[in-house]
């Protein structure tokens, strides 16, 4: 039996949850439908669910579902974005990929040839992950669609190493093959939030190299939501716009649940309200990775990511400019 949804101007949205209780029924991503229950899909919502690739804590293979069932307070309107996000487009939840747990190279190929998939069915894809290993794949989906897009990332870390262990690919590296791979525009990338020691100041020489700018957590007080907004947008300009973020980009108190915690990080106030900027940019992908729910407690974590995908998707929604 189907349940009831809410439908605007044609576009079928969440489960009525003024007739079905939020905690009952599955739990596609804040009760919308999946994606063969609707046509012209304008953004898909889709999970990895691998984590081969990370270097410390394990888990984010359970984050899409983690992420999904803490989406369920999600309501229809966004008030701070002022926008119905599920009826100005619509959105259908693409489930999971099922990729191979233990050869990355076979994973990284399956995750592209998926991220291709549901892109001929919807317009544009938001992806959870899932371990930072899994933005490679999906920056070549997204390159062979738009070209070199503008990657703006989100994250404690650089992620543009070139190797652990030997490895070319692991959930440190997807930037860096992204920019030898010229899926990126150099001239437009920025990472936002890093933080914590590193190797050697060559990290930053390098980084810089393959096309990086760097706003780090040390200014964030500093600049405020706006002035990272400002740098951004002056940054991206009218490139297209491909969006990643790390949920360890906030700190450990918003964000426990992850595999690389480090201290000093945003709040999710200040994450979400850098995001409901978006709407300004070309946005045409993002992807919310590294949610480990073995470390989180009272869905914080969960909750903090759910709530970035909605920001997204608001910043998705058509004509809307924050």
């Amino acid at each position: 039996m189907s349940a009831p949804r809410i439908v605007r101007d044609g576009r079928v949205g969440q489960v009525d949850a003024t007739v079905v209780p939020r905690f009952a029924g599955p739990a596609t991503f804040a009760r919308l439908p999946r994606i063969d229950e609707v046509s012209d899909i304008d953004v898909a919502v889709l999970g990895v669910p691998f984590d081969a690739g990370v270097s410390y804590r394990p888990g984010a293979r359970f984050g899409p579902a983690h992420v999904r069932e803490s989406s369920r307070l999600l309501r229809p309107y966004n008030p701070a974005a002022d926008v119905e996000p599920f009826a100005a487009q619509q959105v259908a939840d693409a489930g999971d990929l099922a990729v191979n747990p233990f050869d990355i190279e076979s994973a990284i190929d399956q995750i592209e040839a998926g991220a291709r998939a549901v892109l001929e069915r919807a317009g544009r894809l938001v992806t959870i992950g899932g371990d930072h290993t899994i933005a490679l794949p999906l920056l070549r989906a997204m390159a062979a669609k738009h070209g070199p897009v503008a990657v703006v990332h989100f994250d404690a870390h650089l992620d543009t190493w070139d190797t652990y262990f030997g490895a070319a690919h692991t959930h440190g590296t997807p930037f860096r093959r992204a920019s030898e791979e010229r899926l990126i525009d150099r001239s437009g990338c920025l990472h936002v939030g890093t933080r914590g020691p590193l190797y050697s100041d060559r990290d930053l020489a390098e980084d810089s190299e393959l096309g990086f700018h760097v706003v780090p957590s040390v200014e964030i007080d500093d600049l405020g939501a706006r002035g990272i907004a400002e740098r951004i947008r002056d940054r991206v300009g009218d490139r297209p716009v491909y969006l990643s973020v790390d949920i360890d980009v906030l700190d450990p108190a918003f964000a426990p649940g992850t595999g690389t915690p480090e201290a000093g990080g945003m709040t999710s106030r200040e994450l979400l309200a850098v995001l409901r900027t978006f709407g300004r940019l070309n946005l045409v992908g993002a992807d919310v990775v590294e949610v480990s729910p073995a470390y989180d407690h009272a869905e914080i974590t969960g909750i903090a990511a759910s709530h970035t995908v909605y920001e997204i998707l608001s910043a998705l929604a058509p004509g809307k400019e924050s």
